[in-house]
């Protein structure tokens, strides 16, 4: 099974974070590479922001959840929200930067996203172009096609949300710990001395999701992490709960649309 260290959060650059947020450009494109196991601590942008992970995993937390963005996917991340990033294996990050009000309906929520060829390739050209672009250049005309393209970001159901409700914190803590816990609802009200319809009254109101939903949505989002990582299906199957690979894989395409497999190609 893969090993799963935890590294003390290395803070961003505070002279890298006043550059990004002074910088006039209505566009800027910023480029990382970062090791395993590297954590970015907690910190917050001036610009709206799209991390894209060209390569490798990353975990987010922000106010609001968790979130796990596989390969290829990008987070979109409004300005002046506080988040942390965990790298999952070696990453290749692309930030995308985009001054607040350079162009309406920008999503307004914290969000894993899906990156379309294009826009793909536009950001991997705009790692390239320097800040000072002129407007009525190639790279103008470039940056100006990334930000048209960042309207047609589809949301993919990789969020994980977090209550604040201690009770529900105490459940949510154990199966982030266990995703494995058979644990029933009702077991969970008689230990914590409450009915079961008034816990999952409050996941509905804390979560937006029932208890089973939540659990699920832990389940998979772990099994994605570890996947990520390169463990087999089967370990990864039976780390989170299920009794067969095939069941995990059900699950994952009916959540996420494909098998684990297609995934990740």
């Amino acid at each position: 099974m893969a090993s799963f260290r935890r590294f003390p959060p290395a803070m961003p650059d505070p002279d890298f974070l006043a550059d990004v947020d002074r910088s006039e450009a209505l566009v800027s494109c910023r480029p990382n590479d970062y090791p395993p196991g590297h954590v970015i601590g907690w910190h917050a942008h001036a610009k709206e922001q799209l991390v894209y992970a060209a390569h490798g995993v990353i975990m987010v937390s922000a106010q609001g959840g968790q979130w796990i963005v596989p390969p290829t996917r990008g987070i979109w991340m409004p300005a002046g929200v506080r988040h942390s990033i965990r790298c999952i294996g070696e990453v290749h990050m692309r930030s995308v930067y985009v001054r607040p009000g350079a162009t309406p309906h920008l999503p307004r929520d914290c969000a894993v996203v899906g990156i379309s060829p294009l826009l793909r390739e536009l950001i991997l050209a705009a790692i390239s172009i320097t800040p000072g672009y002129a407007t009525p250049s190639r790279d103008g005309r470039v940056m100006r096609l990334l930000l048209d393209e960042l309207h047609a970001l589809p949301v993919l159901p990789l969020h994980l949300p977090q209550p604040e409700e201690p009770r529900l914190q105490r459940i949510c803590t154990r199966l982030l710990e266990a995703p494995d816990d058979p644990t029933t609802l009702d077991d969970w009200g008689q230990r914590l001395g409450v009915d079961a319809k008034t816990i999952q009254r409050l996941f509905a109101r804390e979560t937006g999701m029932t208890f089973g939903q939540w659990r699920q949505q832990a389940r998979l989002l772990h099994g994605l992490e570890r996947l990520a990582s390169g463990e087999k299906v089967v370990d990864v199957a039976l780390a989170a709960g299920y009794d067969s690979p095939s069941a995990f894989a059900t699950m994952f395409k009916r959540q996420f649309g494909q098998t684990p497999s297609e995934f990740f190609r």
